[in-house]
């Protein structure tokens, strides 16, 4: 994803574009997988609908362009570490965003900003220390699955 310029229309488009090809197929494993059922406030999470209303202001749709696999309760977990730990990488690129001559770019920040002051990756990080039975192993391969599945999409885009 850092090949992609955020300070010009097309490097950003492409940007989101990217992020879409590989959020939406993973926010919709989760939500098969019943990402509710551990995270009961998954709705404050998911970040397909915001994604979504930024490409929309410039002038794209968001489509999901990687398949991903279905998620177990571990899986579900690996995945979600993946997702909200982007979080923290949205902080420096909302930096990049601010610094755009391009105002339209700034006005399509509602992925990047998702969240914030919510402190939801204290909250993810309080869930994962209390979750027991989790297969570590597999948690693991989900959240390497969910790292190459935005690998993918930027390859894509």
């Amino acid at each position: 994803m850092s090949a992609f310029d955020l300070t010009v229309l097309s490097g950003y488009r492409r940007f989101l574009q990217a992020s879409a090809g590989a959020l939406l197929p993973l926010e919709a494993a989760l939500v098969d997988a019943g990402v509710a059922k551990y995270f009961p406030d998954w709705p404050e999470r998911a970040r397909s609908a915001a994604i979504a209303v930024d490409l929309d202001r410039l002038g794209r749709e968001a489509h999901a362009t990687v398949s991903v696999q279905p998620l177990t309760r571990s899986g579900v977990i690996g995945t979600m570490y993946v997702l909200e730990g982007s979080r923290l990488g949205a902080k420096f690129l909302l930096k990049a965003v601010a610094d755009a001559a391009d105002p339209r770019i700034g006005q399509a920040a509602a992925y990047l900003s998702h969240g914030a002051g919510k402190r939801l990756w204290q909250s993810f990080l309080a869930k994962l220390a209390s979750q027991e039975g989790c297969d570590e192993d597999e948690a693991i391969a989900a959240a390497r699955s969910a790292f190459a599945a935005f690998e993918r999409a930027a390859d894509r885009a």
